[in-house]
């Protein structure tokens, strides 16, 4: 994509991200200095509305005002099963607990993406549907100890082991699930060529 002369900004720390974002051919830098804290906020929002305003909030929160010619891109990946919303666990022990949760469910992963410059921002949410097998305790043991999902929201990365043995049916978009919906990252890049 001829972004002419932009400098685009990915506000992450998600290695899968800034990969997926690099996979669209597009150059960027990472920056992921921001003022915001990430939390739920409103409990009357709608599940799939959460990760949105957490885009959002970190782009407004990011530590400086943009140039120009930069455009900022900020990202959030929510897990939501029977109504309840799972971000990144905070230990092994919460990340066993949702997987439990999860196991033999199908679920909903919503990814919102919010892309900013100086002037404007734009904003879009994709949401997939994951279906997982029963794991077992040992699987989930397994999945634990050698991926240490804890940057994943809902504990789980569908690209890695538990995804190839626990995951026999999606819908709706891989790169959603991953945490970064290149179609609709793109889309909004288009906006400001």
């Amino acid at each position: 994509m001829d972004i002419h002369g932009k400098k685009i900004i990915l506000c992450s720390n998600s290695p899968r991200r800034r990969e997926l974002l690099a996979g669209l051919g597009i150059d960027f830098q990472v920056d992921t200095g921001s003022d915001f804290e990430e939390h739920f906020g409103r409990t009357d929002m709608h599940p799939n509305l959460v990760p949105l305003s957490l885009a959002i909030g970190k782009s407004n929160g990011f530590h400086r005002p943009l140039e120009e010619d930069e455009i900022l891109i900020t990202s959030d990946t929510l897990v939501i099963c029977d109504g309840r919303i799972m971000g990144k666990p905070s230990g092994a022990d919460e990340a066993r607990e949702m997987l439990h949760f999860l196991s033999g469910k199908t679920h909903q992963v919503t990814t919102a993406i919010c892309v900013r410059n100086s002037k404007r921002m734009e904003t879009a949410s994709d949401t997939a549907e994951v279906t997982f097998t029963t794991l077992s305790d040992a699987e989930i043991d397994y999945y634990i100890e050698h991926y240490k999902p804890f940057d994943k929201a809902g504990a789980y990365g569908i690209q890695e082991w538990i995804g190839y043995i626990g995951i026999p049916q999606i819908s709706g978009s891989f790169y959603t699930i991953m945490g970064f919906p290149t179609h609709l990252v793109y889309e909004l890049l288009t906006h400001f060529v």
